[in-house]
């Protein structure tokens, strides 16, 4: 399952990436906003971390949008489980599932165009963590620390 959230300045974008979700047959769940009023991100990601980890954390992904990302991205990785990273283009979030195994892509509503998002969030969905020692171990490290 697809959690997606937005703020306000993600919303336009959002939509966008529920149309190209529809087409692919991606089941998702939009946690809103549902419109272009004004909103806090740190509420829409708050509620993105927390269904991505509620679940089953290891099927379950993210995509949270708002006008950077940025914000969305420090406010989601507080959730305990959660690895957010910034869709800043589509080799950053590839290696980011490779070697991080992020399970929420961030990206911005007024930095990503349409094109470039559905390529980054393409790369996000399809590329699989790699499981390396070296990966699963410092993945297991930042888990290890989350539990102190």
């Amino acid at each position: 399952m697809v959690y997606l959230g937005a703020d306000h300045g993600g919303f336009e974008l959002k939509e966008k990436i529920k149309k190209y979700l529809d087409r692919k047959n991606v089941s998702y769940e939009d946690l809103g906003t549902y419109s272009r009023d004004s909103v806090d991100y740190p509420d829409y990601a708050f509620a993105v971390g927390e269904k991505v980890v509620d679940g089953d954390p290891e099927k379950n992904k993210g995509v949270m949008v708002c006008t950077t990302g940025l914000g969305a991205c420090v406010a989601v990785n507080k959730i305990k489980g959660i690895r957010g990273a910034m869709g800043y283009s589509e080799e950053a979030i590839k290696k980011a599932r490779l070697d991080v195994d992020v399970n929420v892509l961030c990206l911005g509503g007024g930095t990503n165009n349409h094109e470039e998002a559905v390529r980054i969030l393409e790369a996000f969905l399809e590329t699989p963590f790699s499981e390396e020692e070296r990966h699963a171990r410092r993945v297991n490290k930042i888990k290890q620390k989350e539990r102190q």
